[in-house]
């Protein structure tokens, strides 16, 4: 089951009897700082070149140090679109990178673009066990907070 904010920016997976979920957040918007100017592109093949890309590699750089960042000082899952970090915030479950690399987003009228894959992991849950629901809020509000530092959301 897709747990989806905004089906256009944000998607969290979660995997089924697994504490870990996926997070595809799809670039849907030219980044001009990234030098990430056409976006939208007719084949996934054509989304290889964007994703092997400096500025794209520039940007994965940038979000593992923010998702760094967020892993240690998560924002509170119970605040509005508009992060903010509770830096008290203790946690009994702590949330792993697992992975974080380019990914092959399909969009609108057979375009694809390319996008942001993220696995994070509870480290400390049963590790045949899905993730609870608020751990899915805490995913969703790392991921929205990735995007609004990346300026990645309009």
């Amino acid at each position: 089951m897709l747990y989806n904010l905004n089906p256009m920016a944000l998607r969290i997976i979660p995997d089924e009897g697994k504490p870990s979920a996926a997070l595809e957040i799809p670039l849907d918007r030219p980044l001009i700082d990234y030098d990430l100017e056409q976006i939208d592109q007719p084949t996934p093949r054509d989304v290889d070149g964007v994703l092997v890309s400096q500025g794209f590699r520039d940007l994965i750089d940038d979000a593992r140090g923010i998702l760094t960042d967020l892993l240690a000082h998560e924002p509170h899952a119970a605040s509005s679109r508009d992060c903010e970090l509770d830096l008290s915030h203790s946690n009994e479950h702590v949330l792993q990178l697992e992975q974080l690399t380019g990914a092959i987003c399909p969009g609108d009228d057979e375009v694809y673009r390319p996008g942001i894959w993220i696995v994070l992991r509870d480290a400390k849950a049963n590790p045949k066990a899905s993730l609870p629901q608020a751990t899915k809020e805490r995913i969703a509000s790392i991921g929205r907070e990735l995007m609004k530092r990346l300026q990645l959301e309009d």
